[in-house]
């Protein structure tokens, strides 16, 4: 125990033994026995009383939590003068209370330590020294010790009796501070391995209430222990909620997982978070074992791995159509050289008025084509080589208010309503002509997907984006909605390639030359197809 709570101890016990002593004395004073009555004077009885009251000032000093060193050597002193007094009142040399003194080289010892021990065993050797002294020559007769007591005792037995109470004092003096340094010294050790212990509990739950990933551990029978507050994120249910659950209620996928014969499994698994989101969780779990070697449980950590599966299907998605569109280019350029050749003979042919009616109009026919094909190669150049955006800061809202004014005039616009939801201050850095052409053909796919009209709503939120909650930046998140029929997963999956089409009429370039330009100025174009029917596809681009 600290000092303080020493010191407070052995006030306390003062209390009660001082109030014990007064009480005693009070008794013996009105027994009706007269040679107890003069052995205990009315002076011992005040001695008593002052005891007690300096206890309880002692008591109520200490609760103020001040100045205590002081109040404790202040306990000594004044125990030593107690006992002196004591043994003045009580016949000197014939007093029955000189053990006392030890009593005091111990509460010394206990309070103060080893050095004061001896300081006040010396002391208590001098007084009671001086006491028998003073008595025998009778200088204490002034208050009433006799002079004749200790002569009665003897020079020699005198001197005998102060030699044993020094030697007594002195023994007593040493083994209180040696057992009280020691005991020190185990508490300071003691305290300092609870400090340690304390810091380390301190820094693993700051550890594991701040860390970035789900972090688990349950005991041999599977029963959850650790639930940190990434894994209430995810799953929606709090430490004491989770706690002595089976992991197999929290996550069925992990079923069996734990009992497999490797210590550690590195897995990943689709999971249904709280706020109904399918996402993909990859997990690490390993056994662990206690401070005896004994095996005690397993630790699983996890971590919403969906972004960064995301972002790998984009760019194997984005390898393989920039693979496809390199290659792409040159063949469109060989087809070109000798298509533009094809045309200036045919055009040359129909120049010529002794064609028949018939003939020219199958070289019609070939020019009109071979001008279709060539559009058809300039479209896909433009896929396979977009030009770099010109970026400047255009007003969304306005942009999306022209782009349907220039497609008023299509006959198929006609049974459509579009709903421009964007708000009227948002502005964003983009080429506004490419990012023109990229509404125009989602407009066009909509529009072709509800050919008995419908509605098409377009609407912004600024999200972050980052891998597992690091280096989040904002992204402004345009979302096309329409409420046509929507499309299959198949169709989804190939959407974005080029040539790929549902369309009976149409090149399938449209899509994969918006998603290119997307790309081009550092977002990305993904589509979904809900369950409840209708088609939504969502741009994503820096807000910066």
């Amino acid at each position: 125990m600290g000092a303080e709570r020493r010191l407070r101890l052995f006030i306390n016990a003062r209390v009660v033994v001082s109030f014990l002593f007064l009480i005693s004395t009070l008794l013996l004073k009105y027994q009706n026995n007269t040679v107890e009555y003069e052995r205990f004077q009315p002076e011992v009885i005040r001695l008593m009383a002052f005891s007690f009251l300096f206890s309880i000032g002692s008591l109520l000093a200490l609760k103020l939590n001040r100045h205590n060193l002081f109040l404790t050597y202040l306990q000594i002193i004044w125990d030593l003068l107690f006992v002196t007094v004591l043994i003045l009142f009580t016949g000197g040399i014939l007093s029955p209370y000189s053990f006392l003194y030890l009593v005091s080289i111990m509460v010394a010892g206990m309070l103060l330590g080893r050095r004061e021990a001896l300081y006040t065993a010396s002391l208590c050797g001098i007084l009671y020294g001086a006491i028998l002294d003073f008595q025998y020559f009778g200088y204490l007769s002034v208050i009433g010790l006799s002079q004749y007591d200790a002569q009665q005792v003897g020079a020699s037995q005198l001197f005998y009796t102060i030699f044993l109470n020094l030697v007594g004092f002195g023994l007593t003096g040493f083994i209180t501070g040696m057992l009280s340094e020691r005991a020190r010294q185990s508490e300071e050790a003691l305290q300092r391995t609870s400090i340690d212990y304390d810091e380390l509990a301190q820094l693993n739950s700051t550890i594991v209430a701040h860390s970035q990933t789900g972090l688990l551990t349950t005991n041999v029978a599977g029963r959850i222990r650790v639930f940190n507050p990434y894994a209430e994120e995810i799953v929606g249910l709090s430490q004491s909620d989770a706690y002595d659950l089976s992991i197999e209620r929290v996550f069925p996928q992990l079923s069996g997982v734990l009992k497999l014969p490797t210590d550690t499994v590195n897995r990943e698994f689709e999971y249904k978070s709280k706020c109904g989101q399918q996402i993909i969780l990859g997990f690490r779990a390993a056994a662990f074992n206690d401070s005896k070697g004994d095996h005690a449980g397993y630790i699983l950590n996890f971590r919403d791995i969906t972004a960064i599966r995301s972002m790998e299907n984009a760019l194997k998605k984005a390898d393989r159509l920039a693979a496809l569109g390199e290659l792409s280019a040159r063949m469109a350029h060989e087809i070109r050289n000798p298509l533009a050749a094809l045309c200036g003979s045919v055009q040359l042919l129909a120049a010529h008025g002794s064609i028949a009616e018939q003939d020219q109009r199958l070289l019609t026919i070939i020019t009109r084509e071979a001008d279709r094909l060539d559009l058809l190669i300039t479209e896909f150049l433009a896929y396979a080589r977009p030009s770099q955006p010109h970026l400047q800061r255009v007003s969304l809202h306005g942009l999306i208010e022209d782009t349907c004014v220039f497609l008023a005039s299509d006959p198929r616009m006609e049974a459509v309503r579009i709903y421009n939801l964007i708000p009227t201050h948002t502005e964003i850095m983009v080429d506004s002509n490419q990012l023109r052409q990229v509404f125009i053909n989602l407009l066009h796919n909509a529009t072709d997907a509800m050919p008995d009209g419908g509605s098409i709503t377009i609407e912004s939120s600024l999200q972050l984006r980052g891998a597992d909650g690091y280096n989040k930046m904002p992204f402004l998140q345009v979302s096309v909605t329409d409420s046509g029929t929507g499309m299959s997963e198949d169709a989804v999956r190939h959407l974005f390639e080029p040539f790929w089409t549902t369309k009976s009429h149409g090149s399938g370039l449209g899509l994969a030359i918006s998603y290119r330009i997307i790309e081009a100025h550092g977002g990305n174009l993904t589509v979904e197809s809900p369950t409840d029917g209708g088609c939504r596809f969502v741009i994503s681009l820096p807000a910066g």
